[in-house]
C-alpha cells in the first residue's frame, strides 16, 4: 500500500480558506444554474446544465453533485406535498445507470411517495433531456420532526 499517495489524494493541498466561506457554500456551488420547470403536489421537475465546475476525473458530472442534487431536490418535495419542514435525512441511496457530461442538459424529477407526520419518503430520477436516458435513480428517507417551540 502507497501511504503517501492515499494521503495525497484524500488531504486537499489548495489555499482556500474554507471556513470562510458563505453559509450553505457547498450547496449553493452545486445547484447554480437550477431550473424549476414544474411544481404540482408531490412532484417537481427541474432542468440543469452540467457544468465543467461539476465534473470528476473522468470528465462527468460527479456523484457527489448527484447526491447532494438528491438530498436539495427530493426535500423541496416535502414542501411540494404540504409539508411545513423538510426534516433531517435518514438514509439516501443512489443507483448511477450513465454519465452526463459537460454541457449537456438533464431533467431531474423528484416525487414524495409519502410525507406523514414523522416520516417523508421520497424518489428522483436524473435523465438525460435529449434522450431521456436515465442517468441515476435515488430514494430518500427524511425524519420530520417537529420544530422546537421554545
Amino acid at each position: 500500500m502507497e501511504v503517501e499517495k492515499v494521503k495525497g489524494y484524500l488531504e486537499n493541498p489548495a489555499t482556500i480558506e474554507g471556513d470562510n466561506l458563505p453559509l450553505r457554500f457547498f450547496e449553493h456551488l452545486i445547484m447554480h444554474g437550477l431550473r424549476v420547470d414544474l411544481i404540482e403536489t408531490n412532484r417537481i421537475i427541474c432542468s440543469f446544465k452540467v457544468t465543467p465546475r461539476l465534473l470528476n476525473d473522468g470528465n462527468c458530472l460527479h456523484s457527489g453533485a448527484i447526491a447532494t442534487l438528491v438530498d436539495v431536490v427530493t426535500s423541496a418535495a416535502v414542501y411540494a406535498a404540504g409539508g411545513t419542514f423538510t426534516g433531517t435525512s435518514v438514509e439516501i441511496s443512489i443507483a448511477f445507470m450513465d454519465a452526463a457530461y459537460a454541457d449537456e442538459e438533464i431533467e431531474i424529477e423528484a416525487q414524495a411517495l409519502h410525507v406523514g407526520k414523522a416520516v417523508a419518503v421520497l424518489s428522483i430520477e436524473f435523465r438525460k433531456k435529449s434522450t431521456g436516458k436515465i442517468i441515476a435513480q435515488g430514494r430518500h428517507t427524511k425524519y420530520l420532526h417537529l420544530p422546537s417551540k421554545i
